[in-house]
């Protein structure tokens, strides 16, 4: 396993339309970029990555909410400085290859969401509060699932990168234009 560069704005791969996973590519390859995947996305303290992100077009996702879990001991750390308490997490790390939206819901729901490529930055956006997805898993076995909640919202932004979409895409002219300075001066800053 490995941590793969995740791409940020502006690279021009990030707007590539990904393609199919083809029967004939369920395999030793596919398994090593999903490893890759998810030691990339837990590095960066992330919940969700698509393959786009780390620069291979393919229609996968790599998607891990880590829930807190309740019979587990906090963990203690001092990443700043300063002596911190964190509630302990569980990995529950799921593949989605070949994803499809079925039926979303007409209802929305709005997240503050944030993306790896976009660094820092975090924006209300609304997307369909329940869906229903199509996918293949690392075998090739198909699994459709109802999703609601937080992992509707971020199964739908992780998809939103096999076309080419980023999640400040669905902002106004006005405030993505304010995302994209405010990350500008970041980079400067750092």
């Amino acid at each position: 396993m490995a941590i793969r560069e995740i791409l940020e704005v502006p690279d021009p791969r990030l707007k590539t339309v990904s393609q199919p996973v083809q029967e004939g590519e369920f395999d030793d390859d596919l398994r090593t970029l999903v490893d890759d995947m998810f030691e990339t996305m837990y590095a960066a303290n992330g919940i969700g990555l698509a393959a786009i992100q780390v620069g291979v077009p393919k229609r996968i996702l790599v998607i891990d909410l880590q829930p807190e879990d309740p019979d587990a001991e906090p963990i203690e750390c001092d990443h700043d400085g300063h002596a911190h308490t964190h509630p302990a997490t569980k990995k529950e790390p799921r593949v989605f290859i070949n994803p499809e939206i079925l039926d979303p819901n007409e209802e929305l729901a709005t997240y503050q969401e944030g993306c790896l490529s976009v660094p820092e930055i975090y924006a209300d956006v609304d997307r369909p509060a329940s869906c229903t997805v199509r996918w293949k898993d690392l075998d090739g076995n198909e699994h459709t699932e109802a999703m609601e909640g937080l992992l509707a919202t971020c199964i739908q932004h992780e998809m939103d990168h096999l076309e080419g979409i980023l999640f400040i895409d669905h902002l106004s002219r006005l405030k993505r234009n304010m995302a994209l300075k405010k990350l500008k001066k970041l980079r400067v800053a750092a």
